[in-house]
């Protein structure tokens, strides 16, 4: 991928998830300035992270670019919730989920570029997608989205997975991104509408395992 079209990505990425942020932050009534916090939080801390753990100048304090795309996609939502006469939570999984497919596209391809591993860049990419919402929900008294019986994370990995299948035989880096974007978005947008869950262990396991802690207490 160009350096072009990486930047391109990442402005939109950055915007999703900053209207993401503020859409929360005005769904819990917090202040004009907490509102511009989780924002930004949710906008910035998974590339943050992933630079870090890559050893990587911080993406957007190279590229300021991304922190004008930041503020410039919070002015805009804030000012479309003043204008709307209601905003339905549909808005806030949808933006949520593009942002998080995006993010983990980014993460997947700067780990590459690093010269790291398809698995190394598959975690990369769920970390990228992940940890700026994971931040935001704590911030905001909130479940956080990856820790529920939800495909989150493991959207994310279905959207890394397919990307590396279709990278590792040579095809265009646009379907690479197609596949993996369309992937996670509607694994995630799916999960939300039919319900479907993620369970590892049973109920009746934890159950059993309850009752044992009470035995034994």
């Amino acid at each position: 991928m160009t350096a072009e079209y990486f930047l391109v990505l990442g402005l939109i990425g950055v915007a999703f998830f900053a209207v993401a942020g503020a859409l929360l932050g005005y769904e819990k009534n917090i202040s004009g300035f907490g509102v511009v916090v989780v924002a930004t939080v949710t906008a910035l801390g998974g590339g943050t992270l992933r630079d870090i753990l890559l050893s990587k100048p911080i993406f957007w304090i190279e590229t300021p670019d991304y922190l004008y795309s930041t503020y410039a996609a919070i002015i805009a939502t804030v000012l479309l919730i003043r204008y709307l006469p209601s905003v339905n939570n549909y808005y806030f999984l949808m933006v949520d989920a593009i942002g998080m497919a995006i993010f983990n596209i980014m993460g997947i391809e700067k780990a590459l570029i690093s010269g790291t591993g398809l698995v190394v860049a598959i975690t990369m990419g769920i970390t990228t997608g992940i940890f700026g919402s994971l931040i935001r929900d704590v911030i905001c008294r909130e479940v956080p989205s990856v820790m529920r019986n939800e495909p989150y994370a493991s959207a994310c990995l279905a959207g890394g997975l397919v990307y590396a299948a279709l990278f590792s035989q040579d095809i265009s880096y646009i379907w690479c991104i197609l596949g993996s974007l369309i992937t996670t978005i509607s694994l995630r947008l799916g999960s939300l509408h039919w319900g479907w869950h993620i369970t590892i262990f049973r109920k009746k396991d934890r159950e059993v395992s309850q009752k044992s802690e009470v035995r034994n207490s």
